[in-house]
């Protein structure tokens, strides 16, 4: 009987040690090679990207005053990298998901009047905003589950919207340039691994 790691390997594609396996070959480091499936190892790049992924946004974001930061772009970050050619972590996945998201918490706004209200975090939570958040994570998961393009770190981008946190059309449109430059992010890092990204993903996900 295979370990947990290896199941999740059969069924997902490469995961994290092959990322750092492949890296530790592309840059020539066979003391890392050696041990790129330890467990201190896979954790110490699980870090390193976590950082390098939001570092990037972050500071683009400081340079441009644009929102480029939000909360669901973590667990895209993890999702990305920790299992590349899973169906849900396709490119087309994840930035159809998350564009889902974005159209159903608008959405939700329009629907209960409140493209023009403050962020529930400093209104309060109204009963139309419990009916805004409860439309769009209902709408997103059924979208992207007729669409074929399950994709849950969605689920938190469309409430950030309907809950008022981002809900200006420029401000929606940068959130989704956002998604697009960590996609490139992980398609530029997983090639250099080695790592078939987005052609497996795309594969899997037709």
């Amino acid at each position: 009987m295979g370990t947990a790691g290896e199941d999740s390997a059969a069924t997902a594609g490469p995961g994290p040690e092959d990322v750092v396996g492949g890296l530790a070959r592309r840059f020539s480091l066979p003391g890392l090679e050696r041990h790129h499936d330890a467990s201190h190892i896979l954790a110490a790049f699980s870090f390193a990207s976590g950082c390098l992924s939001i570092a990037i946004m972050s500071a683009a974001a400081a340079l441009t005053r644009q929102p480029l930061v939000f909360p669901s772009l973590g667990p895209t970050a993890f999702l990305l990298f920790y299992t590349p050619h899973a169906k849900a972590n396709s490119p087309r996945a994840t930035l159809a998901g998350h564009l889902i998201g974005v159209g159903a918490g608008y959405l939700a706004l329009v629907v209960f009047g409140l493209t023009s209200a403050g962020p529930a975090l400093s209104t309060g939570v109204t009963w139309p905003r419990v009916g805004a958040a409860a439309l769009s994570l209902g709408l997103t998961a059924g979208i992207m589950i007729w669409l074929k393009v399950p994709h849950a770190p969605a689920g938190a981008t469309t409430l950030i919207v309907s809950l008022g946190i981002l809900t200006r059309p420029e401000q929606l449109a940068v959130l989704m340039l956002a998604v697009v430059l960590l996609v490139l992010q992980g398609v530029v890092i997983l090639r250099l691994a080695g790592i078939p990204y987005p052609k497996g993903t795309d594969r899997q996900a037709s």
